[in-house]
């Protein structure tokens, strides 16, 4: 859900810059950082992104920049000037500095004030009629450029969200391989404990604890689901317009049945590609908040 855009528009010799940015949310977050936009305008401008970006934090910046041999139409605010110098002066009391207008240093720091917000007032241009659809043209192209920004991101993070998946559906068969092993290496510890407090069970018996303490161990119903969800992840990513929420689900599942596999494991080799999977999976789930 990340993305950027940038459109222009030159309305009366001035340029209005537009500028949005969108982060990560699990909801359409969207602040308008401007006060050019008229407020009778503002839910339209909003309605305009929620419905093109779904979702997420989303920041909409407008700035302006004069023509050049535009004729200005700014005015000094005199009073947020002198507010201004009264903080700086205030400020440089304990250093022996009379006033923050001395000298060549205090040429500097005036010329610094007049930088800052709101030292210089500019008319407000009336937006309505030609100009509105000016500025309004210029949003809808910057909202656009970020959905492309998106889009071509979301390219990039499908192709890497597949391979974390199908790394997860090779680990599987190793899995497997080390199964017959592991049953070998519990009957294996049984006899050999038997053996050494010199037991003489009964042999029916015997068997039926092992193979019920076997069946404990068993993780074919795991694989069978975790199997089931690597696909259902990848049909929900290929075939669903906005399917990053579902995506979240699916790969809660999938570290549930990951988990068990790990409790049931009792063998260190697939305790190891347990660990592996589990890191996969959380490249997965950070991709996931990603994707609409």
């Amino acid at each position: 859900m990340t993305g950027y855009g940038r459109a222009e528009a030159t309305i009366n010799d001035v340029k209005y810059i537009v500028e949005i940015r969108s982060l990560n949310s699990k909801a359409a977050d969207i602040t308008l950082k401007t006060s050019l936009i008229p407020r009778e305008k503002e839910m339209e401008v909003r309605q305009l992104i929620s419905s093109a970006l779904n979702r997420g934090t989303i920041d909409l910046f407008i700035t302006t920049e004069k023509s050049s041999g535009a004729a200005t139409s700014s005015t000094l605010n005199k009073s947020v000037l002198n507010a201004y110098l009264a903080q700086v002066n205030d400020a440089l009391k304990d250093t022996g500095w009379r006033s923050a207008t001395d000298g060549d240093s205090g040429a500097a720091i005036i010329a610094s004030l007049l930088r800052m917000n709101d030292v210089f007032e500019t008319a407000r241009e009336d937006f309505s009629g030609e100009s509105w659809t000016l500025l309004y043209g210029a949003i809808k192209e910057a909202v656009a450029h970020l959905d492309e920004f998106r889009t071509h991101e979301g390219v990039s993070l499908m192709r890497d969200v597949l391979a974390n998946l199908e790394s997860i559906e090779s680990f599987i068969p190793m899995v497997e391989t080390f199964e017959a092993e592991r049953v070998a290496a519990v009957r294996q510890r049984i006899d050999a404990r038997m053996a050494e407090l010199a037991l003489q069970p009964d042999t029916n018996r015997l068997e039926q604890e092992i193979i019920f303490y076997i069946d404990k161990l068993d993780i074919n119903e795991e694989k069978v689901r975790l199997r089931q969800h690597c696909r259902y992840f990848r049909e929900t990513l290929e075939n669903e317009e906005f399917p990053g929420k579902k995506l979240g689900f699916i790969a809660q599942e999938m570290g549930r049945e990951i988990n068990t596999l790990g409790s049931k494991a009792n063998h260190a080799e697939i305790q190891k590609i347990v660990v592996k999977m589990k890191a996969e999976l959380e490249k997965i789930k950070e991709q996931s908040m990603n994707i609409l």
